[in-house]
């Protein structure tokens, strides 16, 4: 494995990515995957005015409703108040899923590798809410994408961040990069790490999970073929700041908890 902060591990194979419930019938397959072209259409059709908090929340919504995708976070908001910087969230990384599940909880700047900029439609999207698209094997852009985040983060926009770099079927997964956290610790922000988890009828399912050279329309098939299927969004009581190091590893452990005290007492459901 490189030593790069940006470096991608192998993640899990494509196997791991399976059913924890019987399929739905394969016309409601067929109906899901219709209502999330539409839901992307009338997204793609808003332009610039999807980047607006609220009709991007409802957009992101309206993508889960059309997989049959129910959400479940809590009522505080993912962004720390005060201070006057943005919040630097912090989130294991297992499927495509993950970042509509965040921004249908709460609309915030997204931190991505510059491939999905070129992604048809998709990266149209990206574009359009102002994603922050970075080169993660680039070593020599790596100073200048430290200082493009903590400057963000300086004029009060939060930012969503994946620093595993790469997606695994599971929470746990792989070790955090620490680049990220050093635009924190420049920027005096605060970090929140967020546990992302799929369930299928109360157990844990990696029928969402994007893994390996899978492609999106495959992964697709399988999220709309699936029954019952829950995405859980909990947040871990912000860090304190001390060094890249430190905070990587914090945020790793908090994120691998099953549950959190900030969120245990006040779950709500969308979607």
């Amino acid at each position: 494995m490189s030593g790069s902060p940006w470096a991608v591990d192998a993640g899990c194979a494509p196997d791991c990515a399976a059913h924890a419930a019987p399929r739905v019938p394969m016309a409601e397959s067929v109906r899901r995957c219709a209502a999330l072209a539409y839901a992307i259409t009338r997204g793609a059709a808003r332009g610039d005015r999807l980047a607006e908090p609220g009709t991007l929340r409802g957009q992101a919504r309206s993508i889960l409703a059309a997989l049959g995708i129910r959400l479940e976070a809590g009522r505080e908001p993912l962004t720390v108040p005060g201070g006057g910087t943005g919040t630097l969230i912090v989130a294991n990384h297992i499927s495509w899923l993950d970042v509509v599940a965040v921004l249908a909880v709460e609309p915030v700047t997204l931190l991505a590798k510059r491939e999905i900029g070129q992604w048809p439609v998709i990266g149209t999207l990206a574009r359009r809410v102002g994603t922050r698209f970075i080169d993660r094997e680039g070593l020599r852009e790596l100073p200048s994408s430290v200082a493009d985040l903590a400057s963000t983060l300086r004029s009060g926009r939060s930012v969503l961040a994946f620093p595993q770099a790469t997606t695994w079927c599971s929470a746990p997964g792989g070790r955090f990069r620490r680049a990220t956290f050093q635009a924190a610790l420049d920027a005096g922000a605060p970090v929140r790490p967020v546990t992302i988890a799929y369930e299928q009828l109360g157990a844990p399912s990696t029928v969402a999970a994007f893994l390996g050279d899978e492609d999106f329309v495959t992964s697709l098939r399988r999220v709309a073929g699936a029954s019952a299927l829950t995405v859980r969004i909990t947040a871990h009581p912000p860090l304190p700041l001390t060094d890249r190091r430190a905070l990587a590893n914090e945020a790793r452990s908090a994120v691998g908890r099953a549950d959190s005290p900030l969120y245990a007492a006040a779950r709500v459901s969308s979607a």
